[in-house]
């Protein structure tokens, strides 16, 4: 054992005596997992602190010359501000966070882009993360951003239940909830006419024919599948057909369960001659059925989907304006965050029927 590193009885840990820490000497530019600081480059430049700072946070003061040093050294030294102590001070990031539903589905990656142009508008960053449906996981993420001080929130909720944040919103956490409303709590929300949308695109079925439709859609749980249904089953009632309970099936988006329900519905003497899907993930596995059935199907899917115009027959769709979610919420939240609103409100876009062909085939008698 190294004498000169005596280990401490009670923790185990290596203790290095006082005498020997005095003598160390740290050089800079070699200094192992410490960022270059303002010392460092006041240092290098042969200037001040407070000539550093100027230069770093674009204050006047400072001559052409002198600049010009202090930002070869910020260069060759690779320093990049450090914002805590302004976090500190001011009690803001400059940053909001997105909380999504699911990086991996492709609806969200035009909100997210939306969301995050705004936000750069703004000089704020963009921090998100995937709540994976999971209403704790979505907590989890909300509280971990809050504790990281952002100035707000776009949240598309998993659960149903958003007392947690009534704290920081009463801290002064600007809130705004996407695609989904917040529960039990007033936020100002941006949703699409899911109702509307999915009440269309089932009475275009209606108008070519159809009178058999199935539909197959998220867990009733989520209010966007949830509003899809309730525009199915009126558009049904307004054109006086009554809807079997075998003709409509709700559950989570896995390719096998919607594989089987699509199957079932297509099964036996009577079977649905149309189809309406409540989100592209169904909708996709449900072209994937309709490829190897003998008769054609008609098909309406809720969200539009990459190709589906180069399918043949083409695949109809009830579309939402995902960039004009996200673009509509950071809007919201950003005029929150310069006090120009008061009381929440909820804000409805309009979805547009896209006739491609899957959605016009006749009924297969």
């Amino acid at each position: 054992m190294d004498l000169r590193t005596p280990v401490d009885d009670r923790t185990g840990h290596r203790t290095v005596p006082e005498t020997t820490r005095r003598t160390e000497r740290r050089l800079p530019g070699t200094r192992y997992g410490n960022r270059p600081t303002m010392k460092d480059v006041a240092a290098r430049a042969g200037v001040g602190l407070k000539t550093v700072s100027r230069v770093v946070n674009g204050e006047p003061g400072v001559t052409p010359e002198t600049e010009r040093r202090v930002q070869e050294a910020i260069d060759a030294l690779g320093f990049r501000r450090n914002d805590s102590a302004r976090v500190l001070r001011k009690g803001s990031t400059a940053s909001i966070g997105l909380v999504l539903e699911d990086l991996a589905d492709p609806f969200y990656g035009p909100l997210s882009r939306a969301v995050e142009e705004v936000a750069r508008a703004h000089g704020a960053l963009l921090i998100n993360g995937s709540s994976a449906e999971d209403p704790d996981r979505e907590q989890e993420l909300v509280l971990a951003l809050c504790a990281r001080r952002v100035d707000g929130l776009v949240v598309i909720p998993a659960g149903d239940d958003h007392r947690y944040l009534e704290p920081e919103l009463k801290a002064g956490v600007a809130t705004v909830f996407v695609d989904r409303p917040a529960g039990h709590i007033d936020a100002d929300v941006v949703v699409s006419d899911n109702f509307g949308g999915a009440r269309d695109g089932v009475g275009h079925l209606i108008a070519h024919g159809h009178r058999r439709i199935g539909f197959i859609g998220d867990m009733p749980r989520i209010h966007t599948a949830a509003e899809r249904l309730r525009g199915y089953r009126t558009a049904m009632e307004d054109a006086g057909i009554p809807v079997e309970g075998s003709w409509m099936s709700l559950g989570v988006t896995d390719p096998e369960r919607v594989r089987r329900a699509a199957r079932d519905m297509l099964a036996g003497p009577e079977p649905v001659t149309a189809i309406f899907t409540g989100n592209n993930r169904v909708t996709v596995t449900v072209i994937r059925v309709l490829a190897e059935h003998a008769r054609p199907v008609a098909l309406v899917g809720f969200d539009d989907i990459e190709l589906a115009d180069l399918l043949r027959p083409g695949v109809t769709v009830v579309a939402q304006d995902a960039a004009a979610l996200g673009r509509t919420a950071a809007e919201r939240l950003f005029r929150q965050l310069d006090g120009t609103l008061l009381a929440p409100e909820r804000i409805e876009l309009p979805t547009r029927l896209i006739t491609r062909g899957s959605g016009e085939l006749p009924p297969a008698h």
